[in-house]
């Protein structure tokens, strides 16, 4: 077993740690899926962070209400599952969100003309005005995130993104409904 100095590393000097312990003292095949991954995870973690932090957590939002509302006020109005298969987040989840929202003045929540057991959410005039108003300096900070790359340099991470995302079938990956 190698030994260790962990204070001295980094994200870095830990993924190539990663690496080679998987490697020489486990016998794992795939280093590079681990490194894939351990770095997406890492740069959506980081990104997630400081947007929470820098913009939402300031106006009183945590990244899941930004989410929820940001789905509603681009597609809405719409069902709570729907909003739930956008956001990524389970219908628990955005049930308990909604009723938070619906406090603050910042979501409906109507019965559905069609099926009187479902409701639809859509935004108050106030969470429309605060989704204008905290998606601009959200899409600002968004540039500051993504500038590092060329426009070309986007659209093949988003398509590399997407390749991923739409192979998960594949080898049985699980996901929420």
């Amino acid at each position: 077993m190698e030994d260790v100095d962990a204070a001295g590393l980094d994200f870095w000097s830990f993924v190539a740690l990663a690496n080679r312990r998987l490697a020489h003292e486990y016998g794992f095949r795939h280093q590079l899926a681990t490194e894939v991954l351990l770095t997406l995870n890492r740069a959506s973690d980081l990104v997630t962070y400081d947007l929470e932090a820098a913009v939402h957590r300031p106006r009183g939002r945590s990244w899941s209400a930004f989410r929820l509302l940001f789905v509603v006020w681009l597609a809405g109005p719409l069902e709570p599952t729907g909003a739930a298969r956008l956001t990524g987040m389970s219908r628990a989840a955005v049930s308990n969100l909604v009723k938070t929202l619906v406090a603050e003045g910042m979501l409906d929540r109507v019965p559905d003309e069609r099926d009187g057991r479902s409701v639809r959410l859509s935004l108050t005039e106030a969470g429309h005005e605060e989704m204008v108003s905290v998606f601009r300096e959200h899409n600002e900070r968004e540039f500051g995130w993504t500038n590092a790359l060329t426009e070309t340099e986007q659209r093949i991470l988003v398509m590399l993104l997407g390749k991923l995302i739409t192979s998960r079938a594949e080898f049985g990956a699980r996901s929420r409904k």
